[in-house]
């Protein structure tokens, strides 16, 4: 993994009206408004979540960021200006020797329809492939979750597999869908400048 950036600084990418930055454990109160929400969660792993849990979470968010070279980047999604959180997005490198990182999104309910998901996503993949070297970026999503499917055709990714019940997630079997993108196809989509 070879990065364009200094990994060591606190990543903060802004992406038009949003900012992705690292979260903090002042965080985690307005993480939780969307973590507390059935809607949101709902096709997350896991359920409903106290203020309580949203510390820890940011807390183990800190603790994994630590390791270097830096694989999980698990960032605040803000409105540009105000630094609003209104929800997260990240990439984690679950395979460096293949250059090979997962990435996802979740953004308030309030929020939704908006194309904060899709600028924030399109950013981390940015960041990926420049910053981070990457050579494949996918998303794991539940089958039924329509608007996140939408968010990674509008990134150009690829349909790759569609895994079915391969997950029990609160007590049912659930299909995944992945979608992929590859470094080549991400930069022959990029506007020439």
């Amino acid at each position: 993994m070879t990065a364009a950036v200094d990994l060591d600084a606190p990543v903060r990418l802004v992406a038009g009206d949003i900012v992705l930055r690292e979260l903090c454990e002042l965080d985690a109160e307005a993480l939780n408004r969307h973590e507390r929400d059935p809607a949101v969660v709902r096709y997350q792993l896991h359920a409903e979540r106290t203020i309580e849990e949203s510390r820890d979470y940011i807390l183990r968010v800190l603790e994994g960021s630590r390791p270097r070279p830096r694989q999980l980047f698990d960032l605040a999604v803000c409105i540009a200006g105000n630094d609003e959180l209104i929800g997260r997005a990240g990439i984690n490198v679950t395979n460096p020797a293949q250059r090979e990182a997962v990435l996802w999104y979740v953004i308030e309910g309030r929020f939704w329809g908006m194309g904060y998901a899709t600028r924030a996503a399109r950013r981390l993949l940015t960041f990926g492939f420049e910053a981070l070297g990457l050579h494949r970026i996918y998303a794991d999503i539940d089958a039924r979750n329509r608007s996140s499917l939408r968010v990674a055709e509008k990134l150009g990714m690829r349909r790759e597999a569609h895994f079915r019940q391969n997950m029990w997630v609160k007590g049912e079997w659930t299909d995944s869908i992945i979608f992929a993108i590859l470094e080549d196809d991400w930069r022959a989509a990029q506007p020439l400048i």
